[in-house]
């Protein structure tokens, strides 16, 4: 396995509210050459999901491993070994691409002509040539998530971690996007998928989880889930499980 998670648990503190998992022991695996979809409404727990693999979020309890390197043991190995988009594209505005991509190529020790060469073969697949030298602060939202993508995948990780990688982006800049993300699996890169987009999750994803309120309601291959669940589509499965479980009272643990 490539990604293996036992039992993830976080709960947020709040002296003024009861205590609640933002996510509930989780547990879920992906192997490389796969994508595997954390479907779930916003608040669902599919971002501190990818914050806590990603190292970013200390879980309260529970483990899991990245490529082989455990979480907690070794999270040196882990971030080497993984591409992290977040949510927030959180580029630097009075960077360039160029010098955004170049920079985290040396923080994550290739040398120069490594960088380079990585930099020119990522801006070609993204068409980035008429923007990779002006200023972050001068490119639309869609161009500034594309140096996101090209920054998580600069030292070619054999995992990915990837939360809402088309969120605001225009239909042809997505496509871009997921035509890399098919590719990456022809490649055999693990991926891990956040989105609440079932169009996207339904043709990109192997299998899944249905992720609400912290916890994993369903999870497996795409098309067996469909026939256990009646034949129901990936839409209707989805709205069927979230709408069952919010009516099943939440026990704080």
């Amino acid at each position: 396995m490539s990604i293996s998670v036992e039992k993830l648990y976080k709960v947020f503190q709040d002296p003024q509210q009861p205590e609640v998992a933002a996510v509930d022991r989780i547990e879920f695996q992906v192997r490389a050459g796969e994508i595997f979809g954390l479907l779930g409404p916003n608040g669902a727990g599919k971002t501190t999901t990818l914050r806590m693999l990603a190292t970013l979020l200390r879980p309260t309890s529970g483990s899991a491993s990245i490529a082989g390197h455990d979480l907690w043991k070794n999270p040196s190995h882990v971030r080497r070994s993984i591409g992290y988009l977040s949510a927030d594209s959180g580029v630097y505005d009075r960077l360039t691409p160029r010098e955004i991509v170049e920079h985290f190529g040396q923080l994550y020790g290739l040398s120069r002509s490594q960088v380079r060469d990585r930099t020119e073969e990522l801006f070609e697949h993204f068409s980035m040539g008429a923007h990779s030298d002006r200023l972050c602060m001068h490119l639309s939202s869609g161009i500034r998530q594309k140096v996101s993508i090209i920054r998580s995948l600069v030292h070619s990780p054999p995992v990915l971690l990837l939360d809402e990688p088309t969120r605001s982006l225009d239909i042809l800049v997505a496509r871009t996007v997921t035509d890399f993300i098919r590719q990456a699996r022809q490649r055999g890169s693990c991926i891990l998928l956040s989105t609440h987009d079932m169009n996207e999750a339904s043709s990109l994803c192997d299998s899944f989880a249905i992720l609400h309120r912290g916890r994993i309601l369903a999870q497996g291959a795409t098309h067996e889930l469909e026939t256990r669940f009646g034949g129901k589509s990936l839409e209707q499965l989805f709205f069927h499980t979230i709408e069952h479980d919010r009516g099943v009272p939440r026990v704080s643990k």
